[in-house]
Protein backbone atom coordinates (compact mmCIF):
# COMPACT_ATOMS: atom_id res chain seq x y z
CA UNK A 1 0.00 0.00 0.00
CA UNK A 2 1.31 3.71 -1.00
CA UNK A 3 2.50 5.58 2.24
CA UNK A 4 -0.21 7.31 3.73
CA UNK A 5 -0.27 11.03 4.36
CA UNK A 6 -1.17 13.26 7.59
CA UNK A 7 -4.59 12.75 7.34
CA UNK A 8 -4.26 8.94 6.67
CA UNK A 9 -5.91 6.50 9.44
CA UNK A 10 -4.30 5.72 12.66
CA UNK A 11 -6.28 3.62 14.92
CA UNK A 12 -9.68 4.21 15.27
CA UNK A 13 -11.12 2.32 18.08
CA UNK A 14 -13.11 -1.12 17.94
CA UNK A 15 -13.92 -2.13 14.20
CA UNK A 16 -16.27 -5.22 13.07
CA UNK A 17 -14.94 -8.07 11.71
CA UNK A 18 -16.19 -9.01 8.10
CA UNK A 19 -18.74 -11.39 7.22
CA UNK A 20 -16.33 -14.08 5.83
CA UNK A 21 -14.43 -16.35 7.83
CA UNK A 22 -11.12 -13.52 7.96
CA UNK A 23 -11.05 -11.70 11.26
CA UNK A 24 -9.30 -8.30 12.30
CA UNK A 25 -7.25 -8.27 14.87
CA UNK A 26 -8.74 -7.06 17.72
CA UNK A 27 -7.84 -3.45 18.27
CA UNK A 28 -6.31 -1.70 21.34
CA UNK A 29 -8.61 0.02 23.55
CA UNK A 30 -7.76 3.44 24.66
CA UNK A 31 -5.49 3.84 21.97
CA UNK A 32 -5.51 5.41 18.72
CA UNK A 33 -2.56 4.75 17.37
CA UNK A 34 -2.08 1.45 15.18
CA UNK A 35 -2.50 2.19 12.01
CA UNK A 36 -5.43 -0.60 10.46
CA UNK A 37 -3.25 -2.66 8.05
CA UNK A 38 -3.69 -2.99 3.74
CA UNK A 39 -4.22 -6.58 4.86
CA UNK A 40 -7.46 -5.97 7.13
CA UNK A 41 -9.02 -2.88 4.98
CA UNK A 42 -8.76 -5.11 1.65
CA UNK A 43 -10.13 -8.13 3.47
CA UNK A 44 -13.20 -5.41 4.41
CA UNK A 45 -13.67 -4.31 1.02
CA UNK A 46 -13.71 -7.93 -0.60
CA UNK A 47 -16.26 -8.55 2.30
CA UNK A 48 -18.53 -5.84 0.97
CA UNK A 49 -19.86 -5.96 4.63
CA UNK A 50 -22.37 -2.62 5.67
CA UNK A 51 -20.83 -3.08 8.78
CA UNK A 52 -17.32 -1.45 8.03
CA UNK A 53 -19.42 1.68 6.54
CA UNK A 54 -18.40 5.09 8.40
CA UNK A 55 -15.36 2.91 10.14
CA UNK A 56 -12.91 3.79 7.58
CA UNK A 57 -12.71 5.14 4.20
CA UNK A 58 -11.12 4.13 1.13
CA UNK A 59 -9.36 6.67 -1.31
CA UNK A 60 -7.94 5.52 -4.99
CA UNK A 61 -5.08 7.84 -6.07
CA UNK A 62 -5.48 6.76 -9.35
CA UNK A 63 -8.91 8.37 -9.93
CA UNK A 64 -8.81 10.80 -7.24
CA UNK A 65 -12.10 9.22 -5.53
CA UNK A 66 -12.73 8.04 -1.85
CA UNK A 67 -15.21 5.37 -1.05
CA UNK A 68 -17.14 3.12 1.45
CA UNK A 69 -15.30 0.21 2.28
CA UNK A 70 -18.76 -1.99 0.83
CA UNK A 71 -18.29 0.06 -2.52
CA UNK A 72 -19.70 -2.69 -5.22
CA UNK A 73 -16.90 -1.05 -7.22
CA UNK A 74 -14.23 -2.71 -8.98
CA UNK A 75 -11.24 -3.41 -6.17
CA UNK A 76 -8.54 -0.87 -6.24
CA UNK A 77 -5.00 -1.97 -6.27
CA UNK A 78 -3.06 -2.37 -2.61
CA UNK A 79 -0.62 0.48 -4.48
CA UNK A 80 -3.04 2.56 -5.03
CA UNK A 81 -5.40 2.70 -1.84
CA UNK A 82 -5.29 5.25 1.18
CA UNK A 83 -7.11 4.99 4.17
CA UNK A 84 -8.79 7.57 5.86
CA UNK A 85 -10.74 7.98 9.08
CA UNK A 86 -13.29 10.38 8.38
CA UNK A 87 -15.25 11.87 4.86
CA UNK A 88 -13.45 15.38 5.47
CA UNK A 89 -9.59 13.53 5.66
CA UNK A 90 -9.75 12.13 2.38
CA UNK A 91 -11.55 15.56 0.80
CA UNK A 92 -8.02 17.38 2.75
CA UNK A 93 -6.44 15.45 0.58
CA UNK A 94 -7.78 16.21 -2.66
CA UNK A 95 -10.35 13.54 -3.21
CA UNK A 96 -14.21 13.58 -3.85
CA UNK A 97 -17.36 10.85 -3.23
CA UNK A 98 -17.60 7.99 -4.99
CA UNK A 99 -21.16 9.00 -7.14
CA UNK A 100 -22.14 4.85 -6.66
CA UNK A 101 -21.79 4.65 -2.64
CA UNK A 102 -21.92 8.13 -1.83
CA UNK A 103 -19.68 7.78 0.73
CA UNK A 104 -20.68 10.75 2.58
CA UNK A 105 -24.04 9.06 3.86
CA UNK A 106 -22.37 6.63 5.26
CA UNK A 107 -23.47 5.67 9.33
CA UNK A 108 -21.26 8.27 11.64
CA UNK A 109 -18.31 6.76 13.43
CA UNK A 110 -19.18 4.82 16.25
CA UNK A 111 -15.86 5.75 17.87
CA UNK A 112 -16.87 9.83 18.13
CA UNK A 113 -19.97 9.12 18.88
CA UNK A 114 -19.44 6.87 22.05
CA UNK A 115 -16.39 9.17 23.06
CA UNK A 116 -17.08 11.30 25.76
CA UNK A 117 -13.39 13.07 25.42
CA UNK A 118 -12.30 15.96 23.29
CA UNK A 119 -12.94 14.72 19.92
CA UNK A 120 -15.55 12.95 20.44
CA UNK A 121 -17.76 16.13 21.67
CA UNK A 122 -16.43 17.96 19.46
CA UNK A 123 -16.89 15.83 16.70
CA UNK A 124 -20.75 15.76 17.22
CA UNK A 125 -20.87 19.48 18.29
CA UNK A 126 -19.77 20.12 14.92
CA UNK A 127 -22.09 17.58 13.07
CA UNK A 128 -24.79 19.62 15.00
CA UNK A 129 -23.65 22.85 13.27
CA UNK A 130 -22.28 24.40 15.46
CA UNK A 131 -18.73 25.90 13.61
CA UNK A 132 -21.47 27.00 11.08
CA UNK A 133 -22.94 29.32 14.29
CA UNK A 134 -20.27 30.00 16.56
CA UNK A 135 -17.18 29.74 14.83
CA UNK A 136 -13.84 27.21 16.02
CA UNK A 137 -14.07 29.86 18.64
CA UNK A 138 -17.43 29.46 19.64
CA UNK A 139 -16.72 25.42 19.52
CA UNK A 140 -13.57 25.68 21.46
CA UNK A 141 -15.39 27.76 23.85
CA UNK A 142 -18.16 25.12 24.32
CA UNK A 143 -15.69 22.13 25.11
CA UNK A 144 -13.20 24.37 27.43
CA UNK A 145 -9.69 24.49 25.32
CA UNK A 146 -8.01 26.75 23.30
CA UNK A 147 -8.60 26.74 19.02
CA UNK A 148 -5.26 24.94 18.77
CA UNK A 149 -5.90 22.17 21.30
CA UNK A 150 -9.20 21.70 19.18
CA UNK A 151 -7.48 21.75 15.62
CA UNK A 152 -4.51 19.70 16.67
CA UNK A 153 -6.14 16.80 18.68
CA UNK A 154 -8.86 16.62 15.68
CA UNK A 155 -6.21 16.27 12.88
CA UNK A 156 -4.41 14.21 15.09
CA UNK A 157 -7.34 11.97 15.39
CA UNK A 158 -9.76 12.44 12.81
CA UNK A 159 -7.65 13.55 9.72
CA UNK A 160 -9.21 16.77 9.72
CA UNK A 161 -9.33 20.21 11.37
CA UNK A 162 -13.04 21.71 12.42
CA UNK A 163 -13.11 23.84 9.39
CA UNK A 164 -12.78 20.61 7.18
CA UNK A 165 -15.21 18.87 8.81
CA UNK A 166 -17.68 21.71 9.05
CA UNK A 167 -17.07 22.01 5.08
CA UNK A 168 -17.68 17.94 4.88
CA UNK A 169 -20.97 18.76 6.50
CA UNK A 170 -22.13 21.85 4.70
CA UNK A 171 -21.62 19.54 1.74
CA UNK A 172 -23.63 16.72 2.33
CA UNK A 173 -26.47 19.07 3.90
CA UNK A 174 -26.72 21.07 0.29
CA UNK A 175 -26.68 17.91 -1.62
CA UNK A 176 -29.16 16.70 0.20
CA UNK A 177 -31.14 20.16 -0.55
CA UNK A 178 -30.32 20.07 -3.81
CA UNK A 179 -31.25 16.39 -4.44
CA UNK A 180 -34.67 16.24 -2.42
CA UNK A 181 -35.88 20.24 -2.42
CA UNK A 182 -36.91 22.24 -5.21
CA UNK A 183 -35.30 25.02 -3.63
CA UNK A 184 -33.21 27.67 -6.03
CA UNK A 185 -29.47 26.67 -5.66
CA UNK A 186 -28.66 30.19 -4.04
CA UNK A 187 -31.10 29.30 -1.17
CA UNK A 188 -29.52 26.07 -0.56
CA UNK A 189 -26.11 27.56 -0.74
CA UNK A 190 -27.21 30.07 1.69
CA UNK A 191 -29.13 27.25 4.42
CA UNK A 192 -26.43 25.52 3.72
CA UNK A 193 -24.07 27.71 5.56
CA UNK A 194 -21.71 28.73 2.58
CA UNK A 195 -20.63 32.07 2.60
CA UNK A 196 -21.21 32.81 -0.99
CA UNK A 197 -22.61 31.49 -4.42
CA UNK A 198 -19.31 31.36 -5.49
CA UNK A 199 -17.96 29.19 -2.69
CA UNK A 200 -20.78 27.11 -2.59
CA UNK A 201 -20.30 26.33 -6.49
CA UNK A 202 -16.76 25.79 -6.45
CA UNK A 203 -16.59 23.62 -2.78
CA UNK A 204 -19.42 21.60 -4.30
CA UNK A 205 -17.56 21.00 -7.94
CA UNK A 206 -14.39 20.17 -5.92
CA UNK A 207 -15.39 17.62 -3.17
CA UNK A 208 -18.82 15.97 -5.48
CA UNK A 209 -16.95 16.43 -9.15
CA UNK A 210 -20.26 17.85 -10.66
CA UNK A 211 -21.99 21.06 -10.83
CA UNK A 212 -25.03 22.28 -8.29
CA UNK A 213 -27.43 21.77 -11.30
CA UNK A 214 -26.16 18.02 -11.92
CA UNK A 215 -26.83 16.87 -8.78
CA UNK A 216 -30.74 18.25 -8.65
CA UNK A 217 -33.02 15.43 -7.88
CA UNK A 218 -36.77 15.27 -7.86
CA UNK A 219 -38.79 15.83 -4.80
CA UNK A 220 -40.29 13.23 -2.95
CA UNK A 221 -42.22 14.46 -0.37
CA UNK A 222 -45.33 17.06 0.20
CA UNK A 223 -45.02 20.52 0.05
CA UNK A 224 -42.14 21.91 2.43
CA UNK A 225 -40.74 18.25 3.36
CA UNK A 226 -37.57 16.86 2.97
CA UNK A 227 -37.72 13.40 2.64
CA UNK A 228 -33.93 11.17 3.40
CA UNK A 229 -32.89 7.99 3.78
CA UNK A 230 -30.84 7.42 7.23
CA UNK A 231 -28.19 4.45 6.90
CA UNK A 232 -27.29 2.22 9.81
CA UNK A 233 -25.29 -0.72 10.45
CA UNK A 234 -27.26 -3.92 10.40
CA UNK A 235 -28.59 -5.73 12.16
CA UNK A 236 -31.08 -2.80 13.30
CA UNK A 237 -34.85 -3.94 14.27
CA UNK A 238 -35.91 -0.41 13.62
CA UNK A 239 -39.53 -1.21 14.02
CA UNK A 240 -38.67 -2.03 17.82
CA UNK A 241 -36.68 0.98 18.50
CA UNK A 242 -39.86 3.16 16.87
CA UNK A 243 -42.41 1.39 19.21
CA UNK A 244 -40.64 2.02 22.53
CA UNK A 245 -40.63 5.27 21.45
CA UNK A 246 -44.16 5.74 20.74
CA UNK A 247 -44.92 3.83 24.12
CA UNK A 248 -43.71 6.51 26.01
CA UNK A 249 -44.98 9.01 23.45
CA UNK A 250 -46.24 12.50 24.92
CA UNK A 251 -49.37 14.24 23.23
CA UNK A 252 -49.01 17.50 21.71
CA UNK A 253 -44.76 16.26 21.01
CA UNK A 254 -44.97 12.91 20.03
CA UNK A 255 -47.32 10.37 17.97
CA UNK A 256 -47.04 7.36 17.06
CA UNK A 257 -49.72 5.30 14.56
CA UNK A 258 -47.97 2.04 14.61
CA UNK A 259 -45.55 2.12 11.61
CA UNK A 260 -44.63 6.26 11.85
CA UNK A 261 -42.99 7.85 14.94
CA UNK A 262 -43.76 12.26 14.31
CA UNK A 263 -42.20 14.33 16.92
CA UNK A 264 -41.27 18.18 16.74
CA UNK A 265 -37.88 19.19 17.33
CA UNK A 266 -36.97 22.88 19.49
CA UNK A 267 -33.89 23.76 16.94
CA UNK A 268 -31.11 26.18 16.75
CA UNK A 269 -32.96 28.61 14.23
CA UNK A 270 -36.66 27.35 14.73
CA UNK A 271 -38.74 24.37 14.85
CA UNK A 272 -39.28 21.12 13.11
CA UNK A 273 -41.03 17.60 12.79
CA UNK A 274 -39.55 14.71 12.26
CA UNK A 275 -41.52 11.41 10.91
CA UNK A 276 -39.34 7.69 10.86
CA UNK A 277 -40.32 4.75 10.32
CA UNK A 278 -38.76 1.48 8.69
CA UNK A 279 -37.43 1.68 5.42
CA UNK A 280 -36.02 -1.31 3.00
CA UNK A 281 -32.55 -1.25 5.18
CA UNK A 282 -32.16 2.26 6.00
CA UNK A 283 -34.79 4.38 8.37
CA UNK A 284 -37.35 6.63 5.83
CA UNK A 285 -37.22 10.59 7.74
CA UNK A 286 -39.45 13.25 6.52
CA UNK A 287 -38.53 16.78 7.67
CA UNK A 288 -40.39 19.78 7.93
CA UNK A 289 -38.42 22.77 9.44
CA UNK A 290 -38.98 26.35 9.70
CA UNK A 291 -35.59 27.04 8.30
CA UNK A 292 -33.64 24.81 6.25
CA UNK A 293 -30.58 26.07 8.36
CA UNK A 294 -31.18 23.37 10.58
CA UNK A 295 -31.13 20.38 8.38
CA UNK A 296 -28.11 19.14 9.46
CA UNK A 297 -29.09 19.72 12.97
CA UNK A 298 -32.61 17.66 12.66
CA UNK A 299 -30.66 14.83 10.90
CA UNK A 300 -28.37 14.54 13.98
CA UNK A 301 -30.92 14.46 16.52
CA UNK A 302 -33.07 11.80 14.29
CA UNK A 303 -29.80 9.43 14.33
CA UNK A 304 -29.86 10.15 18.14
CA UNK A 305 -33.11 8.51 18.84
CA UNK A 306 -32.66 5.49 16.61
CA UNK A 307 -29.05 4.80 17.81
CA UNK A 308 -28.25 4.71 13.98
CA UNK A 309 -24.19 5.23 14.66
CA UNK A 310 -23.69 2.20 17.26
CA UNK A 311 -21.10 -0.62 16.55
CA UNK A 312 -24.13 -3.58 16.95
CA UNK A 313 -21.37 -6.22 16.09
CA UNK A 314 -19.07 -4.95 18.79
CA UNK A 315 -21.84 -4.79 21.97
CA UNK A 316 -23.29 -8.17 20.82
CA UNK A 317 -19.72 -9.50 20.91
CA UNK A 318 -19.39 -8.30 24.39
CA UNK A 319 -22.75 -8.76 26.07
CA UNK A 320 -25.24 -11.74 26.37
CA UNK A 321 -27.79 -12.68 24.18
CA UNK A 322 -30.52 -10.69 26.01
CA UNK A 323 -28.91 -6.76 25.59
CA UNK A 324 -29.79 -4.29 23.57
CA UNK A 325 -28.34 -3.83 20.14
CA UNK A 326 -29.73 0.08 20.55
CA UNK A 327 -30.45 2.12 22.89
CA UNK A 328 -33.83 4.59 21.93
CA UNK A 329 -32.27 8.08 22.68
CA UNK A 330 -33.84 11.57 23.40
CA UNK A 331 -32.92 14.58 20.90
CA UNK A 332 -33.13 16.59 24.24
CA UNK A 333 -31.56 15.99 27.64
CA UNK A 334 -33.69 19.07 29.38
CA UNK A 335 -36.70 17.93 28.38
CA UNK A 336 -36.35 14.35 29.13
CA UNK A 337 -35.09 15.36 32.93
CA UNK A 338 -38.47 17.89 33.25
CA UNK A 339 -40.69 14.76 31.67
CA UNK A 340 -38.87 12.47 34.44
CA UNK A 341 -38.97 14.78 37.44
CA UNK A 342 -42.77 15.38 36.53
CA UNK A 343 -43.47 11.59 36.54
CA UNK A 344 -42.73 8.72 34.09
CA UNK A 345 -45.43 6.49 32.76
CA UNK A 346 -48.91 7.20 34.84
CA UNK A 347 -51.73 8.37 33.56
CA UNK A 348 -51.53 11.14 35.73
CA UNK A 349 -48.39 12.31 35.27
CA UNK A 350 -49.05 12.02 30.95
CA UNK A 351 -52.25 14.31 31.53
CA UNK A 352 -49.23 17.30 33.61
CA UNK A 353 -46.99 17.04 31.43
CA UNK A 354 -49.70 17.80 28.68
CA UNK A 355 -50.94 20.18 30.18
CA UNK A 356 -47.41 21.69 30.80
CA UNK A 357 -47.12 21.89 26.32
CA UNK A 358 -50.26 23.25 26.07
CA UNK A 359 -50.04 25.66 28.31
CA UNK A 360 -46.12 26.76 28.02
CA UNK A 361 -44.82 24.78 24.85
CA UNK A 362 -44.08 26.96 21.68
CA UNK A 363 -46.96 26.52 19.29
CA UNK A 364 -46.04 24.96 15.97
CA UNK A 365 -45.81 27.52 12.98
CA UNK A 366 -47.72 24.69 10.54
CA UNK A 367 -49.24 21.70 13.22
CA UNK A 368 -48.92 18.76 12.07
CA UNK A 369 -51.51 16.05 12.96
CA UNK A 370 -51.72 15.69 16.63
CA UNK A 371 -48.14 17.30 17.11
CA UNK A 372 -49.19 20.71 17.86
CA UNK A 373 -46.05 22.39 20.09
CA UNK A 374 -42.10 22.16 20.63
CA UNK A 375 -42.07 21.65 24.36
CA UNK A 376 -41.73 24.40 26.60
CA UNK A 377 -38.27 25.99 27.77
CA UNK A 378 -37.12 24.53 31.21
CA UNK A 379 -35.86 26.52 33.96
CA UNK A 380 -32.67 25.07 33.90
CA UNK A 381 -30.01 24.07 31.63
CA UNK A 382 -27.76 20.42 31.12
CA UNK A 383 -26.81 21.07 27.99
CA UNK A 384 -26.67 19.04 24.90
CA UNK A 385 -22.76 19.37 24.21
CA UNK A 386 -22.10 19.49 28.08
CA UNK A 387 -19.22 16.65 28.91
CA UNK A 388 -20.88 13.76 30.38
CA UNK A 389 -19.36 14.32 33.64
CA UNK A 390 -20.10 17.86 33.70
CA UNK A 391 -23.53 16.44 32.64
CA UNK A 392 -23.80 14.24 35.82
CA UNK A 393 -22.75 16.82 37.86
CA UNK A 394 -25.46 19.12 36.98
CA UNK A 395 -27.98 16.87 37.20
CA UNK A 396 -27.20 16.03 40.68
CA UNK A 397 -27.23 19.86 41.15
CA UNK A 398 -31.23 20.25 40.50
CA UNK A 399 -33.52 18.83 43.42
CA UNK A 400 -35.84 16.04 42.98
CA UNK A 401 -33.15 14.57 40.73
CA UNK A 402 -31.83 11.27 42.44
CA UNK A 403 -29.22 8.13 41.02
CA UNK A 404 -31.78 6.44 39.18
CA UNK A 405 -33.24 9.33 36.86
CA UNK A 406 -29.47 10.99 36.34
CA UNK A 407 -28.21 7.39 34.97
CA UNK A 408 -31.48 7.57 32.89
CA UNK A 409 -30.45 10.70 31.33
CA UNK A 410 -27.05 10.18 30.77
CA UNK A 411 -27.95 6.76 28.66
CA UNK A 412 -30.91 8.53 26.90
CA UNK A 413 -30.51 12.09 26.40
CA UNK A 414 -26.20 12.21 26.25
CA UNK A 415 -25.85 8.21 24.58
CA UNK A 416 -23.39 6.97 27.12
CA UNK A 417 -22.69 3.67 26.46
CA UNK A 418 -21.76 2.62 29.84
CA UNK A 419 -23.91 3.31 32.33
CA UNK A 420 -25.22 0.41 34.15
CA UNK A 421 -28.65 1.16 36.87
CA UNK A 422 -28.71 -1.63 38.93
CA UNK A 423 -32.80 -0.49 40.09
CA UNK A 424 -34.72 -3.56 41.23
CA UNK A 425 -36.60 -4.35 37.39
CA UNK A 426 -32.64 -4.97 36.17
CA UNK A 427 -31.83 -7.16 39.39
CA UNK A 428 -35.05 -8.96 38.77
CA UNK A 429 -34.33 -9.28 35.09
CA UNK A 430 -30.79 -10.40 36.19
CA UNK A 431 -31.53 -13.04 38.41
CA UNK A 432 -34.24 -14.58 36.08
CA UNK A 433 -31.66 -14.77 32.92
CA UNK A 434 -28.99 -16.54 34.93
CA UNK A 435 -26.99 -13.68 36.72
CA UNK A 436 -23.67 -12.21 35.29
CA UNK A 437 -21.32 -9.73 36.66
CA UNK A 438 -22.11 -5.79 35.34
CA UNK A 439 -18.41 -4.60 35.04
CA UNK A 440 -17.70 -7.96 32.01
CA UNK A 441 -20.11 -6.00 30.57
CA UNK A 442 -17.52 -2.75 29.89
CA UNK A 443 -17.98 -0.60 27.75
CA UNK A 444 -21.32 -1.15 26.73
CA UNK A 445 -23.39 -1.47 30.16
CA UNK A 446 -26.27 0.83 28.81
CA UNK A 447 -27.20 -1.50 26.64
CA UNK A 448 -27.14 -4.18 29.42
CA UNK A 449 -29.49 -1.94 31.32
CA UNK A 450 -32.22 -1.51 28.65
CA UNK A 451 -31.95 -5.10 27.84
CA UNK A 452 -32.84 -6.15 31.27
CA UNK A 453 -35.78 -3.35 31.60
CA UNK A 454 -37.01 -4.56 28.22
CA UNK A 455 -36.88 -8.25 29.38
CA UNK A 456 -38.63 -7.64 32.82
CA UNK A 457 -41.38 -5.55 31.52
CA UNK A 458 -42.42 -7.57 28.83
CA UNK A 459 -40.52 -11.00 28.76
CA UNK A 460 -39.05 -9.58 24.88
CA UNK A 461 -35.27 -9.92 25.43
CA UNK A 462 -34.08 -7.63 22.81
CA UNK A 463 -34.13 -4.32 21.09
CA UNK A 464 -32.95 -3.87 17.98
Amino acid sequence: MAAAGAGCLAGIGRRPSPSDARQIAPPRHGTLEAMISAETARAAMESRDPRFDGWFYVAVTTTGIYCRPSCPAVMPKPQNMRLYPSAAAAQVDGFRACRRCRPDLAPGSPAWNARADLVGRAVRLIADGVVDREGVAGLAARLGYSVRQVHRQLVAEVGAGPQALARAHRVQTARLLLENTDLPVADIAFAAGFASIRQFNDTIRQLCGATPTRLRGRPAGGPGAIVLRLAYRPVLDVPAVLAYLGARALPGIEEYDGTTYRRSLALPHGAGVAALRDGAGHVACELHLDDLRDLSAAVQRCRRMLDLDADRLAIAETLPPWAATAIPGHPDPDELVVRMMLGRRSRTARARLAALVRERGKPLTTPMGSITHTFPPTPFTVGRDADREEARRRLGEIPGIGRWTIGYVLVRGFGDPDVYIPDLTARRALHRLGGGDPERWRPWRSYATVGLWLAEASGEPRLG
